[in-house]
């Protein structure tokens, strides 16, 4: 029988935390191996106490990322942060061990659309190891690109593409807090929309470019805004307390240009209890063509768990593919993986 497909995880926060316990828990025909953390009060303990996992698995986590990848693996699947200046030293560490690697920053889900020069670094670095690199999540990743590319699979012709994605920002922590502006001043959403600490959502110009370069368009630039929710009525999580009057979000829409006309318009209204602004969630894309489409999840398809999804089905698709960075768009569609994870794999 063919050898168990060999996982490092790089990154044990809640999106590599919960990869991890996917893998334990959900997966057949795969291991863990190895596990990269940024806490020093995790390194050396078990990796299924670390994940709260009800059982030892054998592996210490470790800080010393240079050792770890020193262990024989397929593939890293690498969370440490969104963007890209921060994650490529880490990734080229990767990609030299002679490792594959998916990873959740979202800059990576389509490099060539912000920094080509270093898209075609790595690109050639990859390359020259003989492993792929691949950027992915729920969005980036899938439901504002992937999923609209292949919707526009059934229509003759295209003209015009709108999506949004409406979600609840409710469970996350109070770093994504503080890049959406929740619990600001408008005054304050202001000046940090100006000053770059609030951002609204990532990757906008990567799911834009993406979908243009499939269908062909030549896309010409690409315009954002970011507004702030205002809430009428106090909301409070875990991480955060809202008055009302203040910012309870971040309405971010990128408008993509071609031919000089809007042809891509993508929205992520993102907001804390957004049934309290009588705001309902949801995931939804129009296409304006030959034939017309609509398509929408009013459950919104979860940002979390689906991202952890994500990547751990692209595990196959990965150490099968060619050599280099590819985008979600470059390789098979990911699928739930019910059975054996080896019996995906054609090379290793």
């Amino acid at each position: 029988m063919k050898e168990n497909v060999k996982v490092i995880l790089w990154g044990l926060g809640a999106m590599g935390g919960g990869m991890g316990l996917d893998l334990l828990q959900n997966r057949k025909g795969v291991e863990i191996v190895g596990a990269i953390g940024s806490n020093p009060s995790k390194f050396n303990l078990d990796l299924g106490e670390v994940l709260e996992a009800g059982r030892e698995i054998g592996i210490k986590v470790s800080g010393n990322a240079e050792a770890v990848l020193q262990t024989r693996a397929d593939i890293v699947l690498h969370s440490t942060d969104s963007f890209a200046k921060n994650v490529l030293p880490q990734l080229e560490k990767v990609v030299a061990s002679g490792k594959n690697v998916i990873t959740t920053a979202e800059e990576l889900a389509a490099l060539e659309a912000g920094e080509p020069g270093l898209a075609r670094e790595l690109d050639a670095l990859a390359k020259q190891h003989g492993v792929t690199v691949l950027g992915t999540g729920i969005n980036p990743g899938f439901v504002l690109d992937t999923l609209v590319v292949a919707l526009s699979g059934a229509c003759q012709v295209v003209n015009k593409i709108r999506a949004a994605r409406i979600n609840d920002l409710s469970p996350f922590g109070p770093t994504v807090m503080r890049t959406q502006g929740v619990g600001s001043s408008l005054e304050e959403f202001r000046k940090g929309v100006a000053d770059g600490s609030i951002v609204g959502h990532i990757g906008f110009k990567e799911s834009i470019y993406m979908i243009a370069r499939s269908l062909g368009w030549k896309l010409e630039r690409i315009e954002e805004t970011r507004e702030p929710i205002i809430t009428e009525v106090p909301r409070e999580t875990p991480h955060v307390k809202v008055k009302a009057g203040d910012v309870a979000g971040c309405r971010h829409i990128a408008r993509g240009f071609v031919d000089g006309r809007e042809t891509i318009t993508l929205e992520h209204p993102q907001q804390i209890h957004p049934h309290l602004g009588k705001v309902k969630t949801g995931d939804y894309i129009t296409i304006e063509g030959l034939p017309g489409m609509k398509w929408s999840d009013e459950k919104e398809i979860p940002g979390g768990i689906s991202t952890m999804a994500v990547v751990v089905n692209m595990i196959p698709q990965v150490i099968n593919a060619e050599p280099g960075l590819k985008t979600m768009l470059d390789l098979p569609v990911a699928s739930a993986i019910m059975g054996d994870m080896r019996e995906k794999i054609k090379q290793r």
